[in-house]
């Protein structure tokens, strides 16, 4: 008897609970629909007030030439991610459409757009954004949330945002670090610059369909760098992935005072990959412990020992270590923070702004054209920037100014300037 009651009160408060949360879902839908009603009843009511204030009270003597009550008409208003249709009383006057001041702080669709853009950034595709936003009744006839609406809506704003963007004057950034490395979408390449201010701030700079190995590109975005205000008679210090073609148009914009880092991650990985599995863990220890060393002349020592010892059985992985060793060995002789050193000595900075942009376009299933592979990028570094943080170990920027001021700059050729310009 015991027991069937104990079962009774557990079915009981089984019940209950169930009861509660379908009570709750009542209450917040009905909530958001009467929050929708009295906000459209609200919308209503000043727009007759705007009309009010044109035209005079309804039935009343007319003023010629003054405002005239012309009707209603509906209209389309941006709300909560989608649109909604909203009956619009109209004014005329002397033939002429007259705008209503609370319309007219409403119509605006820049909300909507930028919305639009947010929640493809984040990852939510075109094809699902109707799913995102807030459910509206019925009555209001909501529209605009399909895959092709919120489509357009994102082109143009990132059309938008990359002609504003890719056209910004840098000449106030004061850069101390310029980091260029290129990442693959769909079989092309887009080369991304990352500026690091004297301050340790992060900035992009640029984007540019190209390749590393190709020279004309790679002299095209610097040469649009510099047109944008990046001076190239100041020292510089490049952080680069290690392609010739890139170094080479470094020199030739920037001239030969250019410091050039080559990533000691990408030395690694390349070297790594011409020996057998069973000689990796060796060599990537020797690796990291000379690359860790402070003392400049002993990393050196130390992979030159390196070298010859590969020589013979490895030579293809002893020539890729010795190809641009002194390159990567270059913050090595600045004396930084150890942090700030690590930290410029391979493109990890650029490596991780390169994560947002295949997290933001892993949703695209076809691209149509270089145009839009630009587009999405320059969508993927804005949003990428809202989160940066300052450089890991900024607190050492002082010296590495410090070092790139001590040596007058050389002066670069009258041709790359002409290219720069």
């Amino acid at each position: 008897m015991k027991n069937r009651k104990k079962i009774d009160r557990r079915q009981e408060g089984r019940s209950a609970k169930q009861q509660g949360l379908v009570l709750t879902e009542f209450v917040r839908q009905s909530l958001h629909d009467f929050v929708v009603f009295e906000g459209m009843k609200a919308l209503h009511a000043m727009l007759e007030e705007d009309r009010e204030k044109l035209c005079g009270a309804a039935y009343c003597k007319r003023i010629d030439g003054a405002p005239v009550r012309w009707g209603k008409a509906e209209g389309r208003l941006a709300m909560g991610g989608q649109r909604v249709t909203v009956t619009k009383p109209r004014v005329r006057q002397q033939g002429r459409e007259v705008a209503l001041p609370t319309w007219e702080a409403f119509a605006d669709d820049d909300a909507l757009t930028q919305r639009s853009f947010d929640e493809a950034v984040i990852g939510v595709s075109t094809r699902n954004y109707a799913r995102s936003v807030e459910p509206l009744p019925p009555e209001v006839n909501p529209h605009g949330a399909s895959k092709s609406a919120t489509s357009r809506r994102f082109v143009a704003k990132t059309q938008e945002y990359v002609e504003q963007w890719l056209k910004r004057d840098l000449s106030q950034l004061a850069l101390a670090v310029i980091m260029i490395d290129g990442i693959v979408i769909d079989d092309d390449v887009v080369l991304i610059a990352l500026g690091i201010d004297e301050g340790g701030n992060k900035h992009p700079l640029g984007v540019w369909h190209g390749a590393t190995e190709n020279t004309a590109a790679v002299q095209s975005l610097l040469a649009d760098l510099v047109s944008r205000g990046v001076y190239p008679l100041k020292r510089h210090l490049f952080v680069i992935d290690g392609a010739k073609a890139l170094r080479k148009a470094i020199f030739t914009v920037f001239g030969k005072s250019a410091l050039v880092q080559r990533c000691q991650e990408h030395k690694r990985r390349n070297v790594i990959e011409h020996l057998p599995e069973q000689r990796r863990k060796y060599v990537n220890s020797v690796l990291q412990q000379a690359y860790r060393m402070k003392s400049k002349e002993l990393a050196k020592r130390r992979l030159l020992q390196l070298v010859n010892h590969l020589k013979a059985d490895y030579p293809d992985a002893a020539a890729s270590l010795q190809e641009g060793l002194e390159e990567t060995l270059t913050v090595k002789s600045m004396d930084l923070l150890a942090a700030l050193e690590r930290t410029l000595a391979t493109t990890n900075p650029i490596e991780n702004m390169n994560g947002t942009i295949r997290r933001v376009t892993r949703n695209v299933k076809r691209w149509r054209d270089g145009s839009m592979i630009k587009r999405w990028v320059a969508g993927a570094l804005i949003e990428a920037q809202t989160g940066f943080r300052k450089l890991r170990g900024y607190k050492g920027m002082p010296k590495l100014v410090a070092y790139l001021r001590k040596t007058p700059s050389s002066r670069i050729t009258l041709d790359a300037q002409e290219q720069a310009a």
